[in-house]
């Protein structure tokens, strides 16, 4: 009897590293992931502030006639 509870104990184990080990996973998948958005998200803000200050120049321009 005893050793039925030690088998499921351990097997119970074994899956619980398994799910840990392919969460594990995930989270570094998951930072690379974030990582790439971050830095598209920079690349979008920077032509979005550049977009606005060439929108801005022209609307100065129409201003002046």
């Amino acid at each position: 009897m005893s050793f039925e509870i030690l088998d499921q104990l351990e097997s119970k184990v074994k899956e619980t590293v398994e799910t840990i080990q392919l969460l594990q996973l995930e989270v570094e998948e998951l930072k690379v992931k974030n990582q790439q958005l971050s830095q598209e998200n920079e690349s979008l803000k920077t032509e979005h502030n550049d977009f606005q200050d060439r929108l801005k120049s022209l609307l100065g321009r129409i201003d002046n006639f």
